[in-house]
């Protein structure tokens, strides 16, 4: 397969272009600057130029791109960046491949699991409803966007990613320095439900997608076993040969500290379950919390 790659320099674009490549899949990596190299097209989402012919006669196309959510603190201004990087860039790529003369056999974009809004202790799999809140609206108009390829008869697939593990990057490399030193604590109750997937294994589900013409519409990109946040604080502290403090951080200096984030990205509570994965025969890896720290430390 040819398979072009937005937010390939991304942690998770970055994995899943080796990955392909690995399996021996052809990869282009659409950039958002001038192509240097011969595995790379150049695009411009804000305006929507696009190098059309490195798209025509690609087999798959994969969307990653969006500015990171949790990088900066929440204003009008990055709120506004959250949207455009998703919403209009998404637009822009479909209303490109509608133009194609030989379009993708399929479209697998980015979502999150955020799309369902904070779900208490409910079990959650693809079929529950959209939440509350700005993520959850968010989600729900990039994967509109997204299903716009349906016109050109392009299978679509929706990557409802949770917390992503992995060594290279990410939320994980955020908490390591606090929890290296025994500082890690559990967050506001500690109650709320963490899903969680490991880097390997979000990287295979998403060629296992791409070669499992049965699969469309919205993936959960998680593991089959989601713990709590408290759970979670205690494994990672395991896992790194430290202990935890009994004192959790509490959620107002939480939210004073981080702002409207703090809310919807870290007390927030996701029991999410991957059951189009399982259902479609995918086998996950990595299903126990410590096994999947140890892995990726």
């Amino acid at each position: 397969m040819t398979i072009i790659v937005t937010g390939a320099s991304g942690l998770l674009g970055s994995a899943l272009v080796r990955a392909l490549r690995q399996d021996g899949q052809e990869v282009v990596r659409l950039v958002r600057r001038a192509a240097r190299a011969d595995d790379e097209a150049s695009w411009d989402p804000g305006t929507g130029v696009i190098d059309e012919a490195s798209l025509e006669g690609a087999t798959a196309v994969v969307h990653l791109a969006g500015a990171p959510v949790a990088d900066k603190r929440w204003n009008t201004a990055y709120k506004r960046t959250l949207v455009e990087s998703r919403v209009a860039s998404t637009k822009a790529l479909v209303e490109a491949l509608k133009r194609l003369q030989t379009p993708p056999e399929v479209l697998v974009s980015a979502s999150g699991v955020d799309f369902y809004g904070d779900t208490g202790d409910d079990v959650i799999d693809e079929d529950a409803p959209r939440g509350e809140g700005f993520l959850a609206q968010l989600c729900e108009q990039w994967e509109s966007e997204a299903r716009g390829a349906e016109e050109a008869g392009i299978r679509t697939v929706q990557l409802r990613t949770t917390l992503a593990l992995s060594g290279r990057g990410g939320a994980l490399r955020r908490m390591l320095p606090i929890f290296k030193v025994g500082m890690g604590a559990p967050l506001g109750s500690g109650k709320q439900f963490w899903s969680w997937i490991t880097e390997d294994d979000w990287t295979a589900a998403t060629l296992h997608i791409l070669k499992n013409r049965e699969i469309g519409g919205p993936v959960n990109m998680a593991s089959p076993t989601p713990v709590t946040n408290a759970e979670f604080t205690r494994t990672l502290g395991k896992a790194l040969h430290r202990g935890t403090m009994p004192i959790p951080a509490p959620a107002f200096a939480l939210e004073l500290g981080l702002g409207e984030f703090a809310r919807v990205g870290l007390l927030s509570s996701h029991r999410i379950l991957p059951k189009k994965l399982v259902d479609n025969g995918y086998r996950f890896m990595h299903t126990r919390l410590d096994e999947a720290l140890r892995a990726v430390l």
